[in-house]
């Protein structure tokens, strides 16, 4: 991670602050003084603080059942942060792993690991996302298999990834996909005639969603770990 944001996660400073002592000198990497704050540091390396030894705090995973009408920001914009809803110490170093729309409910994993979170939304990993999708129009009787076999949506070249679409009733289906295009799920019902109402996703890989809403959990270590 950058040498400003290691600084920030192992002590009380703010990124500014950081950003300041390193620019005076007062951080070393592996025995050199660093003046970059974006120099790339790893846990191997010796980092210090005007001779003290820094230690990064541990990773954060949480599970969030977001609530509709919440953006997945560290910052209030039209609508309220996710964050406003979980409550612990530095929520700034948090993020979201695959963000959800500000209409849209359901499971969203956070985090302050930046390499656990791009386990899970690189496209190669095809990391299943399952959405419970309320609908405008009755599903026809062939857009199952057209969303088997791809879609082309609006302004792109390259079909969707296979999803699988199951019925629950004639306007409310669950699909799984393994992508994360931009507006993906309401641009594949789109493409095929219809309109999205709702949508909440209900799970993330192995990971289903277990709280209630605006609620959160910490992840245990064998949720942790089946990423990767």
């Amino acid at each position: 991670m950058r040498l400003d944001k290691f600084v920030c996660k192992s002590t009380a400073l703010t990124r500014s602050e950081a950003t300041q002592a390193i620019n005076a000198g007062e951080l070393s990497v592996n025995g050199s003084i660093v003046l970059d704050a974006a120099t790339q540091v790893h846990e191997n390396n010796s980092i210090s603080l005007n001779g003290q030894i820094l230690k990064a705090r541990g990773f954060r995973y949480i599970l969030f059942h977001k609530p509709a009408d919440t953006i997945c920001s560290n910052v209030d914009e039209v609508y309220p942060s996710v964050f406003k809803h979980i409550d612990v110490d530095n929520p700034a170093e948090l993020h979201v792993a695959g963000r959800l729309d500000a209409d849209t409910t359901g499971l969203v994993l956070v985090t302050d690991d930046g390499r656990w979170s791009f386990e899970i939304i690189r496209p190669d990993k095809a990391c299943s996302k399952v959405y419970r999708v309320g609908l405008t129009y009755p599903i026809a009787d062939d857009v199952v298999q057209r969303f088997a076999d791809g879609l082309q949506l609006q302004g792109e070249q390259k079909l969707t990834r296979p999803a699988v679409l199951e019925l629950v009733t004639p306007k409310e289906v669950l699909l799984t996909i393994t992508e994360g295009r931009f507006h993906q799920v309401k641009r594949m019902f789109a493409a095929v005639g219809n309109r999205v109402l709702s949508l909440h996703r209900e799970r993330i890989g192995q990971i289903g969603l277990d709280v209630a809403v605006g609620q959160w959990r910490y992840l245990s270590a064998d949720e942790i770990s089946s990423f990767g």
